[in-house]
């Protein structure tokens, strides 16, 4: 699958969802929890005691049913051993030239951290396939609106304290789709299938960005 395939099949439902965690029991049973209540993207944070064999563990059981990236990326290393765990994606809180490059060397698409135009920019030079925003408290819908009026190719990937209930407003402001962790994570499993039947079903009634 090309790199473009699979940034558009990780983002298809708009939300992808952080998996960090205290331990590997905990992020499975949140991932299956996850995808048995529809969501078909996970990130597993390498924050996360052996997220990798959590990822190669997924990926083999989920096989084209869904999309498994590794995130909290930092470096070349890191990206490698991502990639050889078999990760779809690849995500980081930081632009590292090097952690792009890995990833497209071996066919990953790569969202890097940005926080300003200057590294939205300079993420885009370096190819980067989507860019978080992050964090994304630390700015609005409306910040994104601002920035797209200028920047209108800009991927942007508003994570770091989205909620469900304004998840909407960042795809309407033009975001392509929202990263969320604990927002989507915390509860049983009856209330995470309920929330995120609820945020995918608002996604899917949300408005197409202005001028799109």
């Amino acid at each position: 699958m090309y790199r473009w395939e699979t940034t558009r099949a990780a983002l298809a439902q708009r939300v992808f969802a952080i998996i960090r965690s205290d331990s590997y029991d905990h992020a499975a049973a949140a991932a299956d929890t996850l995808l048995s209540a529809g969501l078909t993207t996970v990130e597993f944070s390498l924050t996360t005691p052996f997220a990798l064999e959590a990822v190669t563990t997924l990926v083999r059981e989920v096989g084209d049913d869904a999309v498994i990236g590794a995130g909290t990326v930092l470096d070349a290393a890191s990206a490698r051993m991502a990639v050889d765990a078999g990760a779809r994606f690849l995500v980081s809180p930081s632009l590292d030239p090097e952690v792009i490059r890995t990833g497209h060397r071996y066919g990953l698409p790569v969202f890097p951290g940005v926080a300003t135009p200057t590294e939205m920019v300079r993420a885009m030079e370096l190819g980067a396939d989507a860019l978080k925003l992050f964090p994304a408290s630390a700015h609005s819908p409306r910040w994104v609106k601002d920035v797209r009026a200028a920047l209108p190719q800009a991927a942007l990937l508003p994570t770091g304290g989205v909620t469900v209930a304004d998840a909407p407003e960042w795809i309407a402001a033009g975001a392509v789709a929202c990263g969320m962790g604990s927002a989507l994570t915390e509860g049983d499993r009856d209330v995470v299938a309920k929330r995120v039947a609820e945020l995918l079903a608002r996604l899917r009634d949300s408005p197409p960005p202005e001028g799109s």
